[in-house]
């Protein structure tokens, strides 16, 4: 239930406009986002590129004109030719919403969505880095793999996001598990029906591993994106056991979730990649962190008292 509360909050104009008025939010925003501008996001990235892959999202899911779609087209290049400037092309690629680049506009905005993602594969090709595609809710999931299949043709290594809270999931990593794919497995943060979903966390988590058996076993790379440390277990493991190096697969955690133990696997040599929101669009994101973990709303809540 409070999940679910969480991920109402998230869609609310007037809980959005209070946590934007409150200057106690700020701070603990800051531990999930790098920051608003381009510049912010850049110098944590090089701060994290020290040991550990990075993934950047400019945040920004609710667009309402191809104007509007554009422009987080244009802030994605902005920010792929300050990666390339940098040198750190091989170390952060980026992450984009369908959402934010059109997909939702009446009409053509599948056609919207995969025209301006290819501009941002085609920036992130000159950079010397790759694009995944995030998934969203379940009504977006035929779609979004539909754009990711089409990008692939020119780009092959756009990778994309399964879901697997969604029962349809595991069937999904079967038909997407081959040569060079790039899946990025998570639980899944949307509160979606029980008639597409398992609601229960033990379900949730069995169909998480039923899917690491899936993708560890095909021929593609899979990206491994949970704090738990019981599932990082198991797909070590499973990794192992299909005869995988290090490099042949990572996992991926969300920065500030679980520091310690990021810099814990970076150390022991894990391929680790840190996936790093920025922009002034930070509420439904943070709202949904809240919603995955008790321990973040218990920080959150923490830092409004004044205890840590």
């Amino acid at each position: 239930m409070l999940r679910s509360a969480l991920i109402t909050a998230s869609r609310s104009a007037n809980c959005r406009d209070l946590a934007e008025r409150t200057p106690l939010v700020r701070p603990v925003v800051d531990r999930f986002v790098a920051g608003p501008t381009t510049g912010d996001a850049i110098a944590v990235a090089r701060e994290l590129a020290a040991d550990r892959l990075i993934s950047l999202d400019h945040l920004g899911e609710d667009t309402h004109s191809r104007a509007q779609a554009g422009q987080a087209v244009e802030s994605y290049r902005t920010l792929l030719r300050r990666l390339a400037d940098e040198g750190l092309g091989e170390r952060a690629e980026v992450s984009v919403k369908l959402s934010a680049l059109g997909q939702a506009l009446p009409g053509d905005g599948g056609k919207i969505a995969l025209a301006n993602t290819w501009r941002i594969c085609e920036a992130a090709a000159a950079a010397g880095t790759m694009v995944t595609v995030d998934m969203e809710d379940h009504t977006t999931t035929d779609s979004t793999l539909s754009i990711v299949q089409a990008l692939r043709a020119d780009f092959r290594d756009t990778g994309t996001v399964l879901q697997a809270h969604l029962k349809r999931t595991e069937g999904d990593c079967a038909d997407l598990a081959g040569p060079n794919s790039r899946i990025r497995l998570c639980k899944g943060a949307y509160d979606e029906p029980a008639s597409v979903a398992y609601r229960a966390k033990s379900d949730v988590d069995a169909s998480y591993v039923r899917c690491l058996k899936v993708l560890m076993s095909g021929q593609g790379h899979p990206m491994v994106a949970t704090h738990d440390s019981r599932l990082l277990e198991i797909a070590m493991r499973l990794a192992d056991q299909a005869g995988r190096s290090r490099d042949d697969y990572e996992l991926q955690m969300l920065y500030g979730v679980r520091p310690a133990l990021q810099a814990e696997l970076a150390r022991n040599g894990l391929r680790l990649r840190v996936y790093l929101p920025y922009g002034t669009e930070w509420y439904p994101y943070f709202m949904r962190r809240l919603g995955e973990r008790p321990a973040n709303l218990t920080f959150f809540l923490r830092s409004l008292t004044g205890r840590r």
